[in-house]
């Protein structure tokens, strides 16, 4: 998002927060947030499809909750409202073309009939499915499994390209300047993560009952559309149906919350982009000590820029009531790689946790025949290469991952030895022990950004025998 977006979205808070309650409150909020996932989608070059992947991240939402929602639900009044005002947003987008001078909610949109014809054919195949199928626990599996192959497409840079040359060649468009990079589907990382949270709770039974306009407000909640936090759907009705009065104190910690994400993102992250880690950089900086300068100014512009936009979100969200859970907690102050991951984009952590490490763990526990040892490297192993694949399907996320992976098993190694060795220490050996960790993990942790920084494994490697000063 940019600074036209970020301040367009506190105001429309703002105004939520202080003129609505109960229901309107809700409806508005979807309304708005329908309208973001069109307006903050990045254009395209493939035509249309700055309007198509946000007119499926919504078909997507809806399947998803018709397929968890009671057979009655589609009966109850309030639901027919949100799905009024969910496709009602999308025609007018669709229709704004005509009386707007130029394009303010997609970039470009197709003709009317199309989109009118995409929407009756999705509507007839979400309740096709829902009502010869609804709750079947192999039809949710697919959904998860079809979210997950679109995310692999997505951040597969072979598959994403071929995937735009064929809807180049789809809607006659040349195939010569196609990307890897033509399909920006905005937040849909997020979008997918909430859609499987939402599918796996209705599978274990954890997930209570949510009203369209609810669900459809959390998936594409317009504040953390783009960045997240990834939150979970149970919390997130809590605080729609709790009454929110925004009171002046209330203002000022959102407003404060805001300016700081702003002054992280705006300030401190884009001046330090100027000589963070690149792949140019990579290869112009000739020095040990500038390789290092750069690899620090990366370590820390990643930080403020996504704790930034996480600020900013928390603080647009507060206005209405929603209080959004935090996402980094003093990372770089911890002093070990477990507490840093406790600390470093908490959301996903737990919800990697919640939906992968244990029940890998669980599965792995099976075979007793692995020594437990064996059983802690795999895990961290799997962990953490899944988190880095989530980034993006390459080698550089794969080493990434594994280089967490590696440490965080070698690190579970060390605490039990310390345990035994240490636990009777004085209390200056703690304090040296304590001050060594946190230099160490901050270490790892920033050499770790080495691979998510750069495009290329030579790259990295170039990178490391610089700061190494092996030439």
């Amino acid at each position: 998002m940019g600074l036209i977006e970020i301040a367009v979205s506190f105001a429309t808070a703002l105004l939520v927060g202080i003129l609505t309650r109960g229901a309107w409150r809700t409806y508005l909020l979807l309304a708005f947030s329908v309208f973001a996932v069109y307006w903050f989608q990045p254009a395209i070059p493939v035509r249309s499809f700055d309007f198509w992947l946000p007119s499926i991240t919504l078909v997507l939402a809806l399947l998803t909750w018709s397929l968890t929602s009671k057979s009655s639900a589609w009966h109850a009044r309030q639901n027919l409202i949100a799905l009024l005002i969910m496709i009602g947003v999308g025609i007018f987008v669709d229709l704004s073309r005509y009386f707007l001078p130029e394009p303010i909610f997609s970039a470009t949109t197709p003709r009317f009939i199309l989109f009118f014809a995409f929407m009756f054919a999705s509507s007839v195949a979400v309740l096709t499915i829902t009502w010869f199928t609804r709750h079947q626990f192999w039809v949710l599996s697919a959904i998860i499994v079809l979210l997950i192959a679109i995310l692999v497409l997505l951040k597969t840079p072979a598959l994403a390209l071929q995937t735009s040359i064929f809807l180049r060649t789809l809607t006659n468009r040349p195939i010569d300047n196609a990307l890897a990079t033509d399909l920006r589907w905005l937040g849909f990382s997020y979008i997918a993560f909430r859609l499987i949270h939402v599918l796996r709770d209705k599978q274990t039974g954890r997930l209570p009952e949510l009203t369209l306009a609810e669900f459809g407000t959390y998936v594409v909640f317009f504040p953390s559309l783009a960045a997240g936090p990834i939150d979970r759907a149970e919390r997130f009705a809590q605080d729609l149906r709790r009454d929110c009065r925004l009171t002046q104190d209330e203002t000022l910690l959102a407003g404060q919350r805001f300016v700081i994400g702003l002054f992280k993102k705006f300030v401190i992250a884009d001046t330090l982009a100027l000589i963070a880690l690149n792949d140019s950089l990579a290869t112009q900086v000739r020095t040990m000590g500038w390789m290092w300068v750069v690899m620090y100014a990366y370590a820390f512009q990643i930080y403020f820029d996504f704790s930034g936009y996480t600020d900013i979100a928390i603080g647009i969200a507060r206005l209405v009531g929603i209080r959004l859970p935090e996402n980094f907690a003093a990372p770089y102050l911890k002093p070990n790689l477990t507490q840093f991951w406790n600390g470093w984009h908490m959301t996903l952590t737990q919800w990697i946790r919640s939906y992968f490490f244990n029940p890998f763990n669980r599965w792995i526990r099976g075979y007793k025949s692995i020594p437990a040892w064996t059983m802690i490297l795999i895990g961290q192993l799997a962990t953490m290469l899944a988190i880095g694949l989530w980034h993006g399907v390459t080698v550089n996320f794969i080493f990434w991952g594994l280089w967490h992976g590696l440490g965080l098993f070698l690190q579970n190694r060390w605490s039990n030895f310390a345990k035994t060795r240490f636990n009777g220490s004085s209390p200056r050996l703690k304090s040296a022990l304590q001050i060594g960790g946190v230099l160490l993990t901050f270490h790892f942790v920033t050499l770790g950004w080495v691979f998510f920084a750069l495009s290329d494994p030579s790259l990295s490697w170039l990178v490391f025998r610089k700061l190494f000063g092996i030439l």
